[in-house]
């Protein structure tokens, strides 16, 4: 099964993953975390471009090409042959991202991008996704708070952020099946007893 985590930025997907992780271990589930943009040689190496704050002058065109080119290589160097092996895959990120942040945070449109998505991942879509979601505001804050954590995405305008979580909830509106909204404004424990919840009754 292919699991992936989606939010604004301050949602707190990055905390929670190692969490859930160990928590469907113990289940007895054989889990691969991984994150995007990253998870492979080449992919770490685009995150590096991408996420750093000198590189301002990256125009979103650009913007999605690398992500796209970083998502391509992760999903055939790791993610497929992965659940070929029966593992279940939980990612930090996947082709949502592109959509919530390239698609409405950038004003890019949806259907080239869904076209460009679907080259880029082969046709490969997430079984189940968990939208952490938060209130911009919020969410930016505790962003601030963990300096070595700012990167080029967090520096763009607050409107933009709520573009992205707008965009987020709409996207969970057009696929309730696969879509999992939780609120990750509570405090760190029930957010984890909720993504739990969601995934394990995904699972049965």
């Amino acid at each position: 099964m292919f699991i992936t985590l989606e939010g604004p930025e301050g949602s707190g997907k990055t905390s929670q993953v190692p969490l859930l992780a160990a928590y469907l271990q113990q289940e007895g589930y054989e889990v691969v975390v991984t994150r995007e943009p990253g998870g492979t040689a080449v992919s770490d190496q685009i995150r590096d471009v991408l996420m750093n704050l000198k590189n301002v002058s990256i125009v979103p065109r650009t913007e999605i090409l690398l992500f796209l080119a970083a998502r391509a290589q992760h999903v055939e160097g790791l993610i497929r042959p992965a659940l070929k092996e029966g593992k279940l895959v939980l990612c930090d990120r996947f082709g949502d991202s592109t959509l919530a942040y390239q698609g409405f945070g950038h004003k890019t449109d949806l259907d080239t991008l869904r076209y460009l998505l679907n080259y880029a991942t082969g046709g490969l879509k997430p079984d189940l996704t968990l939208l952490l979601d938060i209130p911009v505001e919020m969410g930016l804050e505790r962003k601030r708070k963990n300096d070595s954590e700012w990167n080029r995405l967090d520096a763009y305008e607050e409107a933009f952020h709520k573009r992205v979580r707008a965009g987020y909830l709409e996207l969970a509106k057009l696929e309730p099946h696969r879509w999992q909204v939780i609120d990750a404004s509570q405090d760190r424990e029930h957010v984890q007893e909720a993504m739990r919840q969601a995934v394990m009754a995904r699972l049965k």
